[in-house]
């Protein structure tokens, strides 16, 4: 293919700056700002030695990239794939998906060598480009090999949109080395399709391809004994600030609803403590789970642990998701309300913004805006069983519209997986 000037100044430079690789690699090691032990995979000298069998390498630019990938690893090792995820930047601890067969490795610099040696040593049938960052090299380096890439979960936000169309040949000549563009929206879509990508595909967002929990059965069975035929609401991975609403909440609730139960669950466990203090300040009764377990439940509730939300999602009916009132970007609702929950939530829910904004027009979701509408809201929920079974549907069907989206790259992808299965068997 044809290649324009800048994409070959681009691989030149980063050829001329792989000469100073291994300096940089050893610096930001001792910094503590990557794995110093494992810089030979950033050098494209992978650590582990290739399996037998058809394989898919998956490049995650960064954790919070990579922490989307389990779902799809998970069914391509389904498929009889083994799964090399390479993730980039450490922009965050990341836990590696312990699926098998998937292996981890951090992904080589975008220089050509490096690149070609990790395509040498993997022999990937096919390469998968997750998020927003595209690395030219290995893109490249693949369509020179005859490897198909193609970008899954891709987006474009609009200001790096607006940069790209600056650069058109430079964008025209590395998107026609991608086999297949699977957007995460119809926008993204758009968006690509000005730039000259082909064969663009929706299949949507894997951060809402979200599994509820699963939850010891027994556990539950006593949970739901404790609380009874008390009205019950959870508010989740709670912020400074929004606990006292929700105790403020729980307080108005309770000239209403005398033995209604408050669930709280701060998004940083390590304040339990500080928030059962602020309860007992506000003369309420509070209990931590973990701690002295008393029969009945009392008023406000603290669970200090955030992987036993999706318990206390089973019990309750409704659920305020925090970070919404007193800090912004939300939190995602796709657990709650794939298991029948209620979804209330403040206005600043910009960072998963388009499945509330569903959530809010097929009646899954309702906004507040500070303690009065919350306790308004929750009040009629509780006076109306049939409002807030309705409501709960609703949640339920948005979730499930909303997930799924690695079963549909998966889909997208049945041809390119089907001869590599084929080739695999020759």
């Amino acid at each position: 293919m044809k290649t324009s000037p800048l994409l070959a100044a681009y691989r030149l430079a980063s050829t001329s700056l792989g000469l100073i690789g291994p300096l940089y690699l050893y610096l930001i090691g001792k910094l503590g700002r990557d794995d110093f032990a494992r810089r030979g995979e950033r050098l494209g000298w992978p650590s582990l030695e290739r399996p037998d069998g058809p394989l898919v390498l998956v490049h995650a630019a960064s954790a919070a990239q990579a922490s989307l990938l389990p779902p799809l690893v998970e069914k391509l090792a389904q498929l009889g794939f083994t799964v090399v995820l390479a993730t980039g930047s450490r922009d965050r601890p990341f836990d590696p998906p312990s699926l098998p067969p998937s292996l981890h490795q951090l992904a080589p610099l975008d220089v050509p060598r490096f690149t070609a040696r990790c395509l040498d040593h993997w022999r990937p049938d096919i390469v998968l480009l997750c998020g927003a960052d595209i690395s030219p090299n290995l893109i490249v380096e693949a369509n020179s090999r005859k490897i198909p890439v193609v970008l899954i979960n891709a987006h474009l936000p609009a200001r790096t949109f607006l940069i790209w169309r600056k650069f058109p040949s430079f964008t025209k000549s590395l998107l026609e080395r991608i086999d297949r563009c699977l957007a995460r929206t119809d926008i993204d879509e758009g968006r690509f399709a000005k730039l000259g990508a082909r064969d663009i595909r929706v299949t949507g967002n894997l951060k809402y391809d979200v599994a509820p929990r699963p939850v010891d059965q027994a556990e539950l069975a006593r949970l739901l004994a404790r609380i009874g035929t008390r009205p019950v609401w959870v508010a989740d991975e709670t912020y400074p600030g929004e606990e006292e609403i929700a105790m403020t909440v729980h307080q108005r609730l309770a000239r209403q609803f005398p033995d209604v139960l408050t669930v709280i669950v701060p998004h940083n466990p390590k304040r339990g403590f500080e928030v059962a203090q602020n309860a007992l300040k506000m003369k309420l009764r509070v209990g931590l789970r973990g701690g002295l377990e008393s029969v009945p439940l009392p008023e406000i509730y603290i669970v200090q642990t955030r992987g036993e939300a999706g318990l206390f999602y089973r019990g309750a009916g409704v659920v305020f998701e925090g970070k919404s009132l007193c800090r912004g970007g939300g939190k995602n609702p796709v657990e709650a309300a794939s298991l029948g929950c209620a979804i209330l939530h403040g206005p600043d829910v910009g960072d998963f913004e388009e499945i509330y904004k569903a959530l809010d027009q097929r009646g899954g979701g309702s906004l507040v805006f500070d303690a009065g509408t919350l306790a308004k809201q929750l009040a009629l929920l509780f006076l109306d069983s049939a409002e807030l079974r309705a409501m709960a549907r609703a949640a339920s069907e948005t979730a499930e519209e909303f997930g799924s989206a690695s079963t549909r790259i998966v889909v997208a992808l049945k041809p390119y997986l089907a001869q590599a299965l084929i080739a695999s068997k020759a």
